[in-house]
């Protein structure tokens, strides 16, 4: 899937976003946009970290 401009649009990240945001943010991004699949490598070593 290629990049879906219209959810990026709708959907910014939150400035200064908490872990708990970025999470949320990227879950959805992955339902909707194809630009990036799964989780940069960083926030997944932290979902790591809390089991998630």
């Amino acid at each position: 899937m290629a990049i879906n401009a219209d959810w990026h649009k709708k959907n910014r990240m939150p400035r200064n976003a908490t872990v708990e945001q970025r999470i949320k943010w990227h879950a959805e991004h992955n339902k909707h946009c194809g630009c990036r699949p799964g989780f940069p490598k960083k926030l997944a070593e932290k979902m790591a970290a809390r089991k998630i």
